[in-house]
């Protein structure tokens, strides 16, 4: 399979250097120039591998806002910023498309230190509407008239927070559109020539006037009667075209259009723009995930995240995977736990695939739960489940976990809800970057009375812990793992339960002891090795609990050893300052102990592969034996330091 095709022949894109250059073509023009731009984001995917369907979905979208909107003074935002990729092309940046996901290159998503046009990051999503109405309001504090356009879909709708934005922008009245970009279902009828005609007409001065003036003359009616006019207009207008919803948060719907016709979406997007009325304007737009490109609209995931491929046949190139991944070890634990009790339930925020979920909802569809990207709703659900009795897992990334810390609190750790949160993609993802990394689960857990916190070495360690979750019934746990392959460990059917807060000895020395949490174990080792080549003898241990801490293991080896270092790929604040408050705590300190905790860096690196950003961060072997040398008064040089 290669992945060297020729570029696709683009002769109007060529012309585009910078949005403006949009502003003048015809209807003709731009319908071509979509083709052009839809071929060369497929081009551009192909050979770096990253998000391909949601941009695919949002070709025509995005050539109609940059050809009727004055971008970059007009506020283009968009949600859950994989859907740019085209975006990025018209917006100055074709010639680093190359560079997408890699170090020092473009970002996966919307940045604002990137490019003027990315007035919002995003690498989560549903944040669109609140950014935006944000602006809207400070541009109109500033007295400016530029337009606000937020582009919110590919399930992001699904979350609590959209609606609380378009709550208040429906009573704040501020000038905002939001666009909906519909491309799992349509919220209204079928879309064709008539639904595009009544969106002209919806969004017309004209019908916006007669609307006003209606509005008035209810106004001066007596007040039931005033009511009723108000409300049989609003009704009137959501049995045609499907958005009493939005009309009741206060919105003004439009819609639904067809995404994929210029001729529907241009006019439409003039008349709102151009519109004297007061308030938000919802577009509904209906489009189809992974357009224009077979291979993405036979799959059954549209091509949401690809490697590289062959744009001919869609190939994807995948390297022959070593061992199995830690989240498809995480899925054969938790289905041998389930087969075991049939209490086990598991949830997932709209990651089925990611957390290994699918599978367990192939064998146990009536006890998976897919509540959509709604992790607030998926905590507090699994603490209900836990209050009657049930075993819930809930399987969210770290990063995405955040979101729900309030329900984590308040929900769980409050009342001591048995509920089990298995968290991927903890530590460094690589390619997604800063907004993906899972970087503060330790920290902002660990802080929380009544939690018992796990973080596994290796595959089998993530068995034994599945089935801990399973028998831990006495309050809330969570185990944390990364992404990619584990070891290569052979794997029993199920895992064994593991004494809680105990960790163990994996090597036994003398002078440098090195604790480490989670999958920094095999380094420790390596920085074992190369400590003992210096004839100095290391001790490594694998704590396997940030929470309770293994006490006794730490003063054995505080009170045998010269120097001890903590290691974890987590952010200051998590286990090592955990450990430092202990030994602080009872005075081992006092007696001449050198410590050092290593973790992640105070900083939020960016997109670049895992092993970079691991070096980046200071936890690899050759940097875990230097800070144990310089604890030790050794003089090490950078070189070695970094080999």
């Amino acid at each position: 399979m290669t992945t060297d095709t020729p570029s696709p022949q683009t002769p109007l894109l060529d012309r585009i250097s910078k949005p403006a250059d949009l502003r003048n073509l015809s209807i003709e023009q731009l319908t071509q120039l979509s083709g052009e731009l839809r071929a060369q984001t497929i081009h551009s995917v192909s050979r770096t591998g990253g998000h391909l369907g949601a941009g695919l979905g949002v070709v025509e979208l995005t050539v109609a806002l940059h050809h009727v909107f004055e971008t970059p003074s007009d506020r283009l935002i968009w949600d859950v910023g994989h859907q740019c990729y085209p975006h990025k092309i018209l917006t100055g940046r074709r010639d680093e498309m190359h560079t997408i996901r890699q170090k020092d290159g473009l970002s996966g998503f919307t940045l604002r230190t990137e490019s003027e046009f990315d007035p919002f990051g995003a690498g989560h999503s549903s944040t669109s509407i609140s950014a935006g109405l944000g602006m809207a309001v400070a541009r109109d504090f500033a007295g400016r008239d530029n337009h606000v356009i937020a582009v919110i879909g590919d399930g992001s709708m699904s979350a609590g927070m959209a609606y609380e934005a378009m709550n208040n922008a429906g009573a704040l009245k501020s000038r905002l559109i939001v666009i909906l970009n519909d491309n799992d279902m349509s919220i209204a009828p079928p879309v064709g020539a008539m639904s595009a005609y009544l969106s002209r007409l919806l969004s017309s001065k004209s019908y916006l006037g007669i609307r006003e003036l209606l509005k008035q003359i209810a106004s001066h009616l007596p007040k039931p009667l005033g009511v009723a006019a108000k409300r049989a207009e609003e009704y009137t207008r959501g049995m045609v075209t499907g958005g009493t919803l939005f009309e009741e948060l206060g919105l003004y719907y439009v819609g639904p259009i067809d995404g994929h016709r210029i001729e529907h979406l241009v006019p439409v997007l003039r008349n709102i723009r151009d519109s004297d009325a007061k308030g938000p304007f919802l577009l509904h737009v209906v489009t189809q995930k992974g357009r224009g490109y077979a291979p993405a609209e036979a799959s059954a995931d549209k091509y949401h995240g690809v490697t590289k491929f062959d744009v001919v046949s869609g190939t994807q190139a995948k390297v022959a995977a070593k061992a199995p991944s830690y989240t498809g070890v995480f899925a054969k634990a938790l289905i041998a736990e389930a087969q075991a009790d049939d209490k086990i339930v598991a949830i997932t925020a709209a990651m089925p695939s990611g957390t290994g979920l699918d599978k367990f909802g192939d064998k146990f569809p009536t006890r998976c739960f897919d509540v959509g990207i709604a992790e607030q709703h998926a905590v507090t659900f699994a603490g209900g489940l836990a209050t009657e009795g049930y075993k819930p897992f809930c399987a969210i990334y770290s990063t995405f976990l955040q979101r729900a810390y309030d329900q984590v609190v308040h929900d769980i750790a409050v009342q001591n809800l048995p509920v089990r949160f298995a968290m991927d993609r903890a530590g460094y993802v690589g390619a997604d970057g800063a907004t993906h990394q899972g970087s503060f689960d330790l920290a902002y857990l660990s802080c929380l009375p009544n939690f018992v916190i796990m973080a596994a070495a290796d595959e089998l360690e993530l068995m034994h812990m599945v089935a801990t979750c399973a028998v831990h019934d006495s309050g809330p746990i969570a185990l944390r793992y990364p992404r990619g392959e584990g070891i290569g460990l052979a794997l029993p059917e199920g895992g064994t339960p593991l004494p809680i807060g105990k960790g163990r000895i994996v090597r036994e020395g003398s002078k440098i002891a090195l604790l480490s949490l989670g999958t920094r174990l095999g380094e420790c080792l390596k920085a074992a090795d190369d400590l003992a080549a210096r004839g100095l003898s290391t001790t490594v241990a694998d704590a396997r609990f940030a929470k309770p801490l293994d006490v006794e293991l730490i003063n054995r080896l505080a009170d045998t050893h010269e120097v001890l270092l903590t290691v974890e790929e987590g952010s200051s604040g998590g286990f090592g300052a955990s450990v430092l408050h202990y030994l602080a705590g009872v005075g081992r300190l006092d007696k001449g102990l050198k410590i050092r905790t290593l973790c992640m860096p105070d900083v939020f690196l960016e997109h670049m592969k895992p092993e970079d950003q691991l070096l980046a961060a200071g936890l690899t072997a050759p940097q875990i034996a230097a800070a144990a040398l310089e604890a030790l008064g050794v003089a090490v040089t950078s070189s070695s330091a970094r080999a």
